[in-house]
């Protein structure tokens, strides 16, 4: 299902957001020595490099040019054996479904127990205030199943592992050696700061915004401000601007007034192999 359902959001959701300053996506590019970022349209897919170990974080859309722009940052897709996932929607694991290119068919994914009942049917994923029940998602990847606080070590690199409930109901935050914390629909960065993601698009509006505030209050009590990478908009490395807003939400039905937000974010003539190499991509919030 996932081609059918990348095409649906290409076409559907680019009318429903343009001009609302909603997405704001990472063109490709490297943010620095370690991080790398793909554009998929609005998504933003990660790729953490330490020595010999490259690991992805969400798998993006089913997208035609994936390998292209992965090639752009030197990073071939038979170096990714392990797959960490934030949750199971389509802009999120369309290149790991059962229906993809099939370009990651050896990698180990990652993803909260929680998360899997929806991969096996247990749970349904369900948007726009529970009014609309999205297709099963099938993926054959074997698969590691995580808890909230769990800790691992991929090939050098410590994983730690924090369930944020609210977008989806097994949503999952990894934080890489307690310097970079990959939120996937988290966070949402507007021009002044972060809220919780699009309101349209959780299972648990009051339970993404409670999830949030226990995140940072997690974050404070270990003394950690790390790189905060979003999903869908953009990254910073400032703490009070990533939490500015953790008790509001992202209105789907606003306006927001943001010039640095493109009017349809599925338009990315402007994300070039030239810029990919053109030097770091800029933080928000700074």
């Amino acid at each position: 299902m996932s081609k059918q359902a990348t095409d649906f959001q290409k076409k559907e959701m680019s009318k429903m957001y343009r001009g609302r300053g909603i997405f704001k996506p990472l063109n490709t590019g490297w943010i620095d020595e370690h991080v790398a970022c793909v554009r998929e349209w609005v998504a933003n897919v990660f790729f953490y490099r330490k020595g010999d170990t490259t690991l992805m974080i969400d798998a993006g859309y089913n997208y035609a040019r994936l390998e292209e722009k992965m090639g752009w940052l030197g990073i071939r897709p038979q170096e990714i054996q392990h797959i960490l996932i934030t949750h199971q929607d389509t802009d999120h694991v369309g290149a790991v479904e059962a229906d993809s290119p099939g370009l990651f068919r050896q990698a180990k994914l990652y993803v909260g127990e929680i998360e899997n009942r929806y991969l096996t049917g247990e749970t349904r994923r369900r948007v726009m205030f529970h009014l609309y029940k999205l297709p099963q998602v099938t993926i054959r990847n074997e698969k590691v199943l995580l808890t909230d606080g769990q800790i691992l070590e991929i090939g050098g690199v410590q994983v730690e592992c924090f369930l944020v409930p609210g977008h989806t109901w097994g949503h999952m935050v990894y934080l890489v050696d307690e310097k970079y914390l990959f939120t996937g629909d988290t966070l949402w960065f507007g021009p002044d700061g972060g809220y919780s993601f699009i309101s349209a698009l959780a299972e648990d509006n009051r339970l993404a915004v409670k999830s949030l505030a226990a995140l940072e209050e997690r974050l404070q009590q270990r003394g950690l401000s790390p790189l905060f990478l979003t999903g869908h908009t953009g990254w910073t490395d400032n703490f009070a601007f990533a939490f500015a807003h953790k008790d509001k939400k992202c209105s789907s039905f606003r306006r927001y007034a943001d010039p640095a937000a493109p009017y349809d974010a599925y338009e990315e003539a402007d994300d070039t192999e030239e810029r990919a190499k053109g030097g770091f991509l800029k933080g928000v919030g700074r």
